[in-house]
C-alpha cells in the first residue's frame, strides 16, 4: 500500500475524532460550538461519502467538492460573525465571504472541473479569519489561559490546514499525475493535525469564552 494511499485513508478516519468528541462534550458546548459541531459532522460524512465514491470507481465527483466548499463557507461565515466582538470585524466577514461567494460561484460554472479558484479563495477566506481571531484572543485585557479555550486549539486547525495547503489548492490542477500524490501526502497529513487540533477544542471544558 504506498503512502499517499495510507494516509489517504488515516486523513479519513480522523475525522472520527472530532465527530466523538462532539458526542462526549456536546451538552456542555454553547450555540457557536453546536454549529461548528454540526460542519465537522458534516465535512466527516462527505470525506467518507468521497472516499467510498473513490472506491466504487466513480469518475468525477467534482460536483459534491464544490457543494461542500459552498458549505463550509456558509458555516464559517456563521461562526466567525459570532466568534467577532467588535462590530467592524463582524463587517469584515461578512464582506469577505460575499467576495468568496462571487468566487465560488464563478467557480462552479466548470462544475465538473477542479475547483481550484474556490479551494484558494476559501483558503484565504479562512487564514485571514483565523488571524483575526488570534489577534482577538491574545489582545484581551483580561488574564485567560489560551490553552483551556476550545476555540485556541479549533482556529488553530483552521489556521494550519488552510495555511499548509492553500499552495496545493492553488497548483494541484496543474501538476502532473506523478507529482499530485507527493502533494496529496500533504494535503493527508494537514487534514490529519486539523482534526486533532479540531478534537482538542471539541474537549475543553467551557471556559469564559473569547
Amino acid at each position: 500500500m504506498s503512502l499517499d494511499y495510507t494516509l489517504q485513508i488515516i486523513s479519513v478516519i480522523s475525522g472520527v475524532f472530532p465527530v466523538l468528541a462532539i458526542l462526549y462534550n456536546y451538552g456542555q458546548y454553547n450555540m457557536v460550538l453546536k454549529i461548528a459541531s454540526a460542519y465537522f459532522l458534516i465535512s466527516f460524512l462527505v470525506d467518507v461519502g468521497l472516499w467510498l465514491a473513490q472506491k466504487s470507481g466513480t469518475k468525477n465527483d467534482m460536483p459534491v467538492i464544490h457543494l461542500f466548499l459552498g458549505i463550509s463557507l456558509a458555516f464559517f461565515t456563521i461562526i466567525y460573525y459570532h466568534l467577532f466582538f467588535k462590530t467592524v470585524l463582524k463587517k469584515i466577514v461578512l464582506a469577505l465571504a460575499a467576495v468568496a461567494t462571487i468566487i465560488l460561484l464563478y467557480d462552479a460554472l466548470r462544475i465538473w472541473e477542479i475547483p481550484s479558484a474556490s479551494n484558494t479563495a476559501l483558503s484565504i477566506f479562512l487564514i485571514i479569519l483565523s488571524l483575526i481571531y488570534f489577534y482577538q484572543l491574545l489582545s484581551r485585557q483580561e488574564f485567560i489561559y489560551i490553552e483551556k479555550q476550545g476555540w485556541f486549539w479549533i482556529n488553530a486547525g483552521v489556521l494550519f490546514y488552510s495555511s499548509v495547503n492553500i499552495f496545493f489548492f492553488m497548483l494541484y490542477a496543474q501538476l502532473p499525475k506523478g507529482i499530485q500524490k507527493d502533494f496529496y501526502v500533504i494535503h493527508s497529513s494537514a487534514n490529519i493535525i486539523a482534526n486533532l487540533l479540531y478534537s482538542t477544542g471539541l474537549l475543553c471544558k467551557p471556559q469564559k469564552t473569547a
